[in-house]
């Protein structure tokens, strides 16, 4: 076939330049979904089409490995189902109402086929059946976009526990997660239960049934989510700003910022779960919703730094979906990126966003520093920060004081050395990593005792009160974190010095 146009031809020649089925669809299987995004995907058609109660169905015991997703939304006509089988069946700039979550008409499709072989769809409306499915064996043999009308459902996994009204999407041939002669299957039941977490904060707010939502109940081989709210919202320690709108043409685009609490707060369990996959600091940043749906977290969005203080910080973003092209919403609806006056104004924000999570961490240390009597102090040379043991702490300066002469200079030169090889490298490590579980060594009843009863008698000659003494003690470690044993021993001082003035 001639390619160029005849001589004299104003117009250009137009030529067919079909996609091949065979090669197209191959390719459309490494989008890049896992697990979890894929069911969320083909959720999302499940909240958009009203349902109230989503299952996932699973079987992992044979070589036949299958998942399902089934929900009692209004289903589909034949008609209405052919068409949610072709690929690309609504346009990215369609107009959509404010609670459909799809995008593309891509998204069921894609999603399905990036983890089997063979998506069959059953649908149900006012008790009238549909099928339809998609074989990619067969599209690769014929290299046609053929879609396979099944003649009846009765032979489909689970087909009979689809309501009157309600639709199942059935992936079979899992080959990206189960082999050939079931290989895999233990990690396919890894898989799911992370795809479980991932939708339990993905959809936590239609979980929950949050204000001005319908409430969508979710399980998995009827065992029930739980909604994760990433912002620990319901947590009296949390520190939440609030909400502010900005304004996008005719919608809103709502930014609201959570601190979370600092691990002293909740339990190690608490702590634990809600530092997420990865961690606190992978986690931080803004978390993007569309129309209520979480697409998008931990991030900065390239307009700061993840950081250790900044870790407690979670700034939630509200978007409705008109505003998909703005965002540059992808087909997985699993990435975006603020326009340009959106991401002027959360760069303004950033400092502040940040504050409450620095704050968090470094009250403690603040509150130390300010305090008569730290043991360590934070010394800052120009942009060089050290610590040193403090040898003007009263139970150091006592100590110190009753040596003679050259055990005072050696004395001073074992403190030196001891302020000098503090391991921050590993201090800072597992702090990052695991900060519930570091501390100060325990203090023995004795040491305890000891160094209440000579700070106590130190302030005392400087003409402090035993109330006063009492708080600086409350506000310092290693009283504070054993303040009832050295409340008693306070109590106990405070009575003899009473006698010795009768």
């Amino acid at each position: 076939m001639a390619l160029t146009a005849p001589r004299g031809r104003r117009s250009p020649a137009r030529v067919r330049a079909a996609p091949h089925a065979a090669i197209l669809i191959q390719s459309m299987r490494d989008v890049g979904y896992t697990l979890g995004s894929a069911l969320a995907d083909v959720i999302d058609n499940s909240i958009t089409a009203r349902a109230r109660k989503v299952r996932i169905l699973a079987e992992t015991t044979d070589a036949d490995a299958r998942i399902a997703v089934l929900d009692d939304g209004r289903g589909m006509t034949a008609d209405e189902l052919m068409d949610a089988m072709r690929l690309g069946s609504r346009s990215p700039l369609e107009s959509r109402d404010g609670d459909d979550l799809g995008r593309f008409g891509l998204g069921m499709k894609t999603a399905s086929f990036s983890q089997c072989r063979r998506l069959t769809v059953v649908t149900r409306q006012a008790g009238r059946t549909s099928v339809a499915r998609w074989d990619l064996d067969m599209v690769l043999k014929t290299d046609d976009w053929l879609v396979e009308i099944p003649a009846d459902d009765e032979t489909i996994p689970w087909s009979e526990d689809l309501e009157s009204d309600g639709t199942m999407v059935l992936w079979e041939r899992l080959d990206r997660l189960v082999g050939p002669h079931g290989e895999g299957q233990d990690d396919l039941v890894r898989r799911l239960d992370e795809a479980a977490r991932h939708l339990e904060m993905v959809f936590h707010r239609f979980l929950s049934g949050e204000r001005g939502l319908r409430r969508v109940s979710l399980s998995l081989n009827n065992r029930s989510l739980v909604p994760f709210d990433p912002f620990h919202s319901d947590h009296p320690a949390t520190i939440a700003g609030p909400p502010e709108t900005i304004r996008v043409g005719r919608q809103n685009v709502t930014i609201q910022t959570f601190t979370l609490p600092h691990h002293k707060k909740v339990s190690p369990e608490e702590w634990e779960r809600f530092a997420g996959p990865g961690g606190y600091v992978r986690n931080q940043g803004f978390y993007v919703y569309r129309a209520r749906r979480l697409i998008i977290y931990g991030t900065w969005f390239g307009l700061a730094r993840q950081m250790e203080l900044t870790k407690l910080a979670r700034v939630r973003i509200d978007m409705p979906n008109s505003l998909d092209s703005d965002w540059k919403v992808d087909i997985k609806k699993a990435s975006a990126q603020p326009p340009p006056h959106i991401r002027q104004r959360l760069r303004q924000l950033i400092e502040t966003i940040g504050a409450n999570s620095k704050n968090v961490y470094t009250r403690r240390g603040r509150r130390l520093a300010d305090s008569r009597l730290p043991v360590w102090q934070r010394v800052q040379d120009k942009n060089q920060i050290s610590y040193r043991v403090n040898s003007e702490h009263p139970m150091i300066a006592d100590f110190a004081g009753g040596l003679p002469g050259a055990l005072k200079a050696a004395f001073s030169e074992v403190l030196e050395i001891v302020s000098s090889a503090m391991p921050m490298d590993a201090i800072f490590a597992d702090v990052s990593g695991h900060p519930e579980s570091v501390g100060g060594a325990e203090l023995s009843e004795a040491a305890l005792e000891h160094a209440v009863r000579t700070t106590y008698q130190h302030l005392r000659r400087e003409g402090m009160t035993t109330e006063l003494i009492a708080d600086m003690l409350q506000a310092t470690e290693p009283f504070r974190s054993s303040w009832h044993a050295a409340e008693a021993i306070i109590s106990k001082l405070e009575s003899t010095d009473r006698d010795t003035d009768v």
